[in-house]
């Protein structure tokens, strides 16, 4: 017991350390955001204006140019739901794991809460609202309505736009996970149930309406 350290008022031990280093930690903290006095160095960063830093970019979507100043932080599924106010595309996750924000983006299907906007300036972006219309609807959105490939429909749009877009891939003789023969070139001919589901597996429905789903698609399929 001889060998043992004591800790005394001019010795403070380490729970006192710790408690000192972080009030005065606090108060560094407290003092750096306070409100900057104008004249007083780096007062100019508190009277910045609310749109200095955006930037311009022209998105064209669904065949339409709209051009933007948007801070380069922006999202693309933010820019197209509250900027450009097409919402048929959904906020799901926001983290690139349902697949509700699908797009397409130059033909190909993109998570678009995982891309910035200021990524895709000037090039052909589609949203489900430039798919089709009420009185002339997409083969693939006649196709879920007529099996029904819906419950909620929160994540429908997601679905179609990554199923239209997973077609043109199978055309294009892309294999997939599920491709027993990868040797030799793809058809939509081979979409069978397990392709199908493989190939969408990025689009989540919390309805679990995976077997009409898995039917509108191959429908779909069989009319190229």
């Amino acid at each position: 017991m001889d060998n043992l350290e004591t800790s005394s008022p001019s010795d403070p031990n380490r729970r006192e350390f710790l408690l000192t280093m972080g009030s005065s930690a606090a108060a560094a903290v407290i003092t750096g955001c306070a409100p900057l006095h104008p004249g007083e160095p780096h007062a100019v960063a508190a009277e910045r204006s609310p749109g200095q830093g955006a930037v311009a970019i022209t998105l064209r979507i669904n065949g339409k140019d709209h051009h933007l100043r948007i801070d380069p932080r922006t999202t693309l599924l933010d820019c197209i739901r509250e900027t450009v106010a097409f919402t048929g595309t959904k906020k799901g996750c926001d983290h690139g794991q349902c697949g509700a924000c699908t797009v397409h983006v130059n033909g190909r299907r993109v998570n678009s809460c995982l891309s910035l906007a200021l990524m895709h300036d000037g090039e052909e972006i589609t949203t489900i609202e430039g798919l089709g219309t009420p009185d002339a609807l997409h083969p693939m959105q006649a196709a879920f309505l007529a099996h029904d490939g819906y419950q909620c429909g929160y994540c429908t749009s997601g679905q179609i736009m990554s199923a239209v877009a997973m077609l043109a891939e199978a055309k294009a003789g892309w294999p997939s996970a599920a491709t027993a023969d990868v040797r030799r070139p793809f058809t939509v001919a081979d979409l069978t149930g397990p392709e199908i589901r493989e190939r969408m597996s990025g689009n989540l429905c919390r309805c679990a309406c995976y077997p009409n789903i898995v039917d509108a698609i191959a429908d779909a399929a069989k009319g190229g």
